[in-house]
């Protein structure tokens, strides 16, 4: 009978440092998506090329794993009724209205605004779902996300273009509907990667849609660029970050791993400075300071002895 070798302390300790480091390249590539896909738009391509680049390149990719599964049957074992409503979290609905977004706003709100409703969401649902205690701390941290999002709202109705705010209340839809899929995840106990491919299979019915409606041709951009973005997109966004996020989260503990999600405002805030040129009001920087301070302090939890 086969048993299981415990893993030595030196051993146990490399995986925790390549978790650290596995942890910091998906906090990298999710805080970065915000930029680049705002270049993206900026520069010809629209928000429907990058969705179709996104969905062909992982639903094919992930196509086989999703047939293996069980595929059209049960929906690769998910059921069709929790398949969809996964692909509705996190496929093309939340998708779309992500790159909307960051057509109207700035990359910086959409790296702040996802992430702190996000956190908001996920709060509120442990607690409301899994009898997760409501502490001081973690009121804190929601009351200082809260107040940060608001800075933005009147920042970018009083001072902004106000089609800055239309951006805005996607980035919020976004939130609000992501916010509530790693709470179906773990009350559904589904596997991470099945789950990706049931979304990424699935939000491959938009791609006849773009192709009747939105589909200009394959020289709206260099061939290398557009395989750039479907690389990032498909690639490193929707199986590599997942793969990575899912391996390190158990290696570190959910009080360690739930440290490096605060990093994705910081990433995108930051890169968004020399490579778009967007560089905050004042009133906007207090506002993604707040929401930044407010998901360290609610994520920031005592490691349990």
């Amino acid at each position: 009978m086969h048993q299981t070798v415990p893993l030595s302390d030196e051993r146990l300790r490399r995986r925790r440092k390549l978790a650290f480091v596995g942890m910091a390249v998906a906090m990298l590539i999710f805080g970065a998506n915000f930029v680049v896909s705002r270049h993206a738009v900026l520069n010809g391509l629209s928000s429907h090329d990058m969705l179709a680049l996104r969905f062909v390149t992982a639903g094919f990719l992930l196509l086989p794993s999703f047939m293996m599964a069980g595929g059209l049957r049960d929906c690769a074992g998910l059921g069709w009724g929790r398949g969809l409503v996964l692909a509705v979290m996190s496929g093309f609905p939340m998708s779309f209205l992500l790159m909307t977004g960051l057509t109207y706003a700035p990359a910086a709100h959409g790296a702040v605004i996802g992430p702190g409703t996000v956190t908001v969401i996920g709060i509120v649902g442990s607690v409301v779902l899994f009898g997760a205690v409501l502490t001081r701390q973690l009121v804190l941290g929601v009351a200082a996300v809260l107040i940060g999002l608001a800075c933005l709202g009147i920042a970018g109705t009083a001072y902004a273009n106000p089609g800055i705010v239309f951006g805005d209340l996607c980035f919020l839809g976004v939130g609000l509907i992501w916010g509530g899929y790693p709470l179906l995840i773990q009350l559904w106990r589904v596997d991470a990667l099945k789950a990706t491919a049931v979304v990424s299979v699935l939000s491959m019915a938009y791609l006849p849609i773009y192709f009747a409606f939105y589909f200009r041709g394959f020289d709206v951009a260099p061939w290398w660029v557009l395989l750039a973005h479907a690389i990032n997109q498909g690639v490193l966004n929707v199986i590599v970050g997942l793969w990575i996020w899912s391996w390190s989260t158990p290696v570190l503990g959910p009080s360690v791993a739930g440290r490096f999600p605060p990093m994705i405002p910081v990433v995108g805030t930051l890169l968004a400075i020399p490579m778009l040129g967007e560089i905050p009001s004042g009133l906007q920087i207090g506002g993604i300071a707040m929401i930044i301070g407010g998901l360290f302090i609610a994520s920031w939890r005592r490691p349990a002895r």
